[in-house]
């Protein structure tokens, strides 16, 4: 038979137990209240993908939202504008980055899926020439000579066919691949039609740092991408200067934001899934993307757009989130 001195202590250990229990059941209502976060902000899933050129951007905007919102997951990739645009008509991701407007045919695939999409304006981006770092003979090329040698209808194979006065040194062509929106929008200004380019001494890749690595290990080497990936890498290749018929001109923020840096010059964008973006934590992502995170933009390389096109993107979140 219990002593009453066991009683006691039985009891009081019982109470504890029950105000613990209580206290925690308390808390959890509290993360519940408030999306589940651990940390009393939200929480979710979140995945990005698409252009090569934007994956910076989305990156570094979604480590420091990462830090207020430690329990919302975002992983970003980078499979090209394209196959961006596949990935988010197929349902797999929520957001796509672009460097090129969406085309009409992957409006009607989203739209077959039954998948809504809002478009948003993020940054201006300067299209980058480069060259090898021990290439002292090219310091500017016009619109001509690049469509001379990128063009569909090219017959360049050395430096001496663009210039008698170069090296007869055969050029390898570094470009991104076909997905991607760069590689699109390059060749529709260069080359007079999207897809349109040479065929013949080309390396591809979607990923813009192979571009680098390739350009850096060949002296006779030539290629473009996101003008993010020229100023990372100012140490291992060497900018071009574009000539439009009013002089040589080099991309940085003031060219390429007043349009002086032409016609290399190009809104960046992403894509938002309507439906997604009445989830709290998608909403307060693209949020933070046109807010805080526009801090990211001139630290990556880009230019930041005028204050009032955030505001107008500030607008459409709101209506689409309510």
């Amino acid at each position: 038979m219990a002593t009453p001195l066991r009683l006691q202590r039985f009891a009081f250990f019982a109470l504890l137990i029950l105000a613990a229990t209580l206290l925690l059941a308390a808390c959890g209502d509290d993360d519940d209240d408030n999306g589940g976060g651990g940390d009393g902000n939200l929480s979710g899933t979140l995945d990005i993908d698409g252009s090569s050129t934007v994956y910076p951007i989305s990156e570094g905007v979604a480590e420091e939202f990462s830090r207020e919102h430690r329990d919302v997951r975002i992983t970003v990739g980078f499979s090209g504008t394209g196959g961006g645009f596949e990935k988010f008509c197929n349902g797999e991701i929520q957001i796509a980055d672009a460097s090129r407007p969406v085309k009409q045919e992957e409006l009607d695939a989203c739209a077959e899926a039954g998948i809504e999409m809002t478009e948003f304006e993020v940054a201006i981006d300067g299209l980058s020439v480069v060259v090898n770092p021990n290439n002292d003979w090219v310091t500017c090329l016009t619109v001509d000579q690049l469509t001379q040698m990128f063009g569909p209808n090219s017959t360049v194979e050395t430096w001496a066919d663009v210039n008698p006065e170069w090296p007869d040194e055969r050029i390898t062509f570094y470009m991104p691949g076909i997905d991607s929106g760069t590689f699109e929008y390059f060749t529709e200004t260069i080359g007079g039609e999207a897809g349109a380019t040479r065929t013949t001494n080309i390396q591809t890749s979607e990923d813009d740092n192979v571009l680098v690595t390739g350009i850096q290990g060949d002296e006779n080497a030539i290629g473009y991408f996101g003008y993010a990936y020229y100023v990372e890498n100012q140490d291992r290749v060497k900018i071009v200067a574009i000539d439009n018929g009013s002089g040589c001109v080099e991309p940085n923020d003031e060219t390429v934001n007043s349009g002086e840096y032409a016609p290399l010059s190009r809104p960046l964008y992403i894509y938002v899934n309507n439906e997604a973006l009445r989830e709290p934590h998608v909403a307060e992502f693209v949020r933070f993307y046109m807010t805080d995170g526009r801090a990211i933009i001139p630290e990556i390389g880009y230019v930041e757009l005028p204050d009032e096109v955030y505001e107008e993107n500030l607008e459409k979140i709101e209506e689409l989130a309510s």
